[in-house]
C-alpha cells in the first residue's frame, strides 16, 4: 500500500514539474555575482544573469555576435563618425513603471563616464564629448573623434540603460527595461526573475527564471542528472559530457566564447617586469597539457589576446611554443633566480585545475609558485582592483577586448607605448581593411612582449534539457539570454 502511495505521489510530482517546466526555467551557474549592477562590477556572472533579461542598452549583441537595435530602434551616423543620433523606441518603461526616455540615456552615459565612475569598462565611454537631448525620444552623442565602433561599444553589458530613480538599489534590487524583472536574490543560492507584463517588445515564452549557483563540478553534474536544473550553459564538469550526451534527456551544446584564458602577470613588479622572466614562463607552458588536463580537450590554443573565430585573428602560438630548455636558458641569464611567485586562482575549474598544471610546469624549469585559491569577490578586490598578485588565471569573456592592453592601470599593469599608439589609431579608423591590419599588429605586439601567458580560448560547453530550444550555442558576450528560450514537446 505504501509503495503504491509513494508511486502515485511521485507521478503527481513529475506531472506537476513537467507542467511547471513549460513556462519556467532553472539555469545553473558556476559563480554567484558579487552584485547585480553590470555598470559597476567586472564580474561576468552579473551579465550572465541580467544581460538582455533584466537590463538593455541602446544596442545589443545577437547570438551570432552581430550588433542589433535594442532600446534604440535605429541610429544615424553624423559628421563622419563624430556624432551618433539615436532614435529611441516608444512606450518603453522601467520595471517600476516609470517611462524610459532621452533623460535616462543621458544619465546612464554621463554616470558611466564620470570621474568617480566604477564602471569596469570605462574606456567604452572615454570618447564621449557630450550627450544631447534632441527630444524625449532622440539623443545625440557627440564624440571627441570619429569612432566607427561606437554602436558595438553600446552593446556591452557595461553600457546598459539605468534609471536615476532606482539607481541607489541597483546592486541588490535592480530595475531595468528588459523582458524580465527582479524578484529576489537568496544569497549563496539563487536569483529569481519573472516576466515583466509591461515589456515594450515581444513577450518571452518563459514567465519565471531562476539562476542557481553551483560551483562544485560534481554537484553540477548531480544537479543535471537529477533534473534539479534545466540547463547549465557553461557546464563546469567537461569530463562528464560524454555521459550526458548519451542520455536522451539532455542535449550537449558545444560552441565558442570570447573568453581568452590567460596566465596573467603583474608586469609592474620584479621579477615579472623583466621580459626574460615573462618569456621563460610563456615557454614553460604546455598548452596541450592544460587543455587536456583541465578542460578534457575542450579549448583552442592561443598565442595572443584575440579570439580564433574572429576574421582578424593571427595564430601567434608559435611565438611562445612549449620549450622548457629555452625557459631554463633565459632564467640562467638572470643575476639571481626568481623568488617564488604568488599564483592567485579564482573559483572556475579552468583556473583551479589549470593552475595546478601551470604550477607543475613552472616548477620543471625552476620557478616555484605559492597557490592561493580565492573566492570570486576576493579575487576582484585583491587581484583585479588591488593588483596584489604575481600570477593569476582567468578567462576574459568580454568581446574584442584587446584594448585593455593599452591601459597602464589595468590589473596586469602593462605600459607599452607602441601598442597604445596602435589602439589610438583603431579608435579613429573607419576603413575595415585598416582596422583589420591594426588589430593584427596589436596581437603581434603583445605576443612579442610576452605580456601574459596565453593559454586557450574557452569553449562554451553547455548541457540542457532536450526539450529546450533557443539557448545560445556560442557566447559572443557573457550572457544567458532567455528572450528566445522556450519549451517544446
Amino acid at each position: 500500500m505504501w509503495d503504491i502511495l509513494k508511486s502515485s505521489v511521485a507521478a503527481v510530482a513529475l506531472l506537476t514539474g513537467a507542467a511547471w517546466g513549460q513556462d519556467s526555467i532553472t539555469i545553473g551557474m558556476v559563480l554567484e555575482p558579487p552584485n547585480l549592477d553590470p555598470t559597476g562590477v567586472a564580474a561576468a556572472a552579473t551579465d550572465e544573469v541580467v544581460y538582455a533579461n533584466l537590463f538593455e542598452g541602446l544596442t545589443r549583441f545577437g547570438p551570432d555576435g552581430s550588433v542589433r537595435p535594442a532600446l534604440a530602434a535605429s541610429w544615424d551616423v553624423e559628421d563622419d563618425g563624430r556624432s551618433y543620433l539615436f532614435h529611441l523606441r516608444e512606450g518603453v518603461t522601467f520595471h517600476d513603471g516609470t517611462a524610459f526616455d532621452a533623460e535616462d540615456v543621458r544619465f546612464s552615459l554621463d554616470r558611466a563616464r564620470a570621474a568617480d565612475s566604477t564602471n569596469a569598462q570605462k574606456q567604452l565611454f572615454a570618447g564621449i564629448e557630450a550627450v544631447e537631448i534632441v527630444d524625449p525620444l532622440t539623443v545625440r552623442v557627440r564624440l571627441t573623434r570619429p569612432d566607427g565602433n561606437f554602436p558595438f561599444k553600446m552593446a556591452w553589458g557595461d553600457a546598459v540603460m539605468v534609471s536615476q530613480d532606482s539607481i541607489a538599489d541597483i546592486a541588490t534590487a535592480p530595475v531595468g527595461t528588459g523582458p524580465f524583472r527582479f524578484e529576489r536574490w537568496v544569497q549563496g543560492d539563487r536569483v529569481e526573475l519573472s516576466a515583466y507584463d509591461g515589456y515594450w517588445g515581444e513577450k518571452p515564452a518563459l514567465t519565471r527564471a531562476t539562476f542557481r549557483f553551483i560551483s562544485d563540478p560534481t554537484a553540477a553534474f548531480a544537479a543535471m542528472m537529477a533534473e534539479d536544473v534545466d540547463a547549465f550553459p557553461n557546464f563546469p564538469a567537461p569530463e562528464t559530457l560524454p555521459q550526458l550526451q548519451a542520455d536522451p534527456r539532455f542535449e550537449v551544446i558545444v560552441g565558442t566564447t570570447e573568453g581568452e584564458t590567460i596566465l596573467a602577470m603583474n608586469n609592474s613588479q620584479p621579477p615579472l617586469d623583466d621580459i626574460r622572466v615573462r618569456q621563460a614562463i610563456a615557454h614553460a607552458i604546455n598548452r596541450a597539457d592544460i587543455i587536456n588536463g583541465a578542460m578534457f580537450g575542450y579549448g583552442t590554443p592561443i598565442g595572443s589576446h584575440f579570439a580564433p573565430h574572429h576574421p582578424d585573428y593571427v595564430d601567434l602560438a608559435g611565438l611562445s611554443a612549449y620549450d622548457p630548455e629555452l625557459s631554463r636558458t633565459l632564467l640562467a641569464e638572470l643575476d639571481e633566480a626568481p623568488r617564488p611567485l604568488r599564483l592567485a586562482l579564482p573559483p572556475p575549474s579552468y583556473a583551479r585545475r589549470g593552475g595546478e598544471i601551470v604550477a607543475s610546469q613552472l616548477r620543471e624549469v625552476g620557478i616555484e609558485t605559492e597557490i592561493t585559491n580565492m573566492e570570486w569577490a576576493q579575487w576582484l578586490e585583491t587581484v583585479f582592483k588591488g593588483g596584489d598578485f604575481d600570477l593569476t588565471i582567468v578567462s576574459h569573456t568580454e568581446p574584442l577586448d584587446i584594448d585593455i592592453y593599452a591601459r597602464p592601470d589595468y590589473y596586469f599593469h602593462y605600459d607599452g607605448a607602441r601598442l597604445a599608439e596602435v589602439m589610438a589609431q583603431l579608435q579613429t579608423a573607419v576603413d575595415p581593411q585598416e582596422r583589420s591590419a591594426l588589430y593584427q599588429q596589436a596581437q603581434r605586439l603583445i605576443a612579442e612582449d610576452y605580456v601574459n601567458g596565453f593559454l586557450f580560448q574557452l569553449a562554451k560547453t553547455g548541457v540542457a534539457n532536450a526539450r529546450l530550444e533557443g539557448l545560445w550555442e556560442n557566447a559572443p558576450t557573457q550572457a544567458n539570454d532567455l528572450t528566445g528560450v522556450r519549451w517544446v514537446d
